[in-house]
């Protein structure tokens, strides 16, 4: 089930495997909002908006159905330039979906919720980090981000 957020995007529901299909279509929805048309990324860009952290596209591959990129922010320090959140995205072209695949969860000594107790760790990850994407983009967006 989708909850409508806006004229052009969907919240997901978790804590299933088809919800988590639904999170990287909206993923890929919020990145072609960001990107234009997937095909057509440059090797690198830059957004850069004024007073604010510029933000950075690699492209790291492409074949004929997937594109992975890294998305991240680039803060610039004394001499050194930290990059995070550094996120490994691929984006799947024919099935339109976005998944992050560069981030592990770790659960050791945490308690998990009640609704977590009923959730594979795997899946509950993979909740966690595409809806990270998914709200990151979604604000990049907003800040007024683009690489078209």
């Amino acid at each position: 089930m989708l909850i409508k957020e806006s004229a052009t995007t969907y919240q997901p529901i978790p804590h299933s495997f088809a919800k988590l299909m639904d999170m990287y279509e909206a993923n890929y929805i919020r990145l072609r909002l960001l990107c234009g048309n997937i095909h057509d990324l440059p090797d690198h860009k830059l957004s850069i908006l004024e007073n604010g952290v510029p933000l950075s596209l690699t492209t790291l591959g492409r074949t004929a159905h997937t594109t992975t990129i890294i998305l991240t922010y680039l803060f610039h320090g004394q001499n050194i330039t930290v990059r995070r959140p550094d996120l490994v995205v691929r984006i799947y072209h024919d099935a339109r979906q976005a998944e992050v695949i560069s981030r592990c969860c770790h659960f050791s000594n945490r308690t998990l919720r009640p609704w977590e107790q009923t959730v594979d760790s795997v899946l509950l990850c993979r909740w966690r980090l595409n809806r990270f994407l998914y709200k990151w983009a979604g604000y990049l967006y907003r800040q007024g981000h683009s690489f078209k």
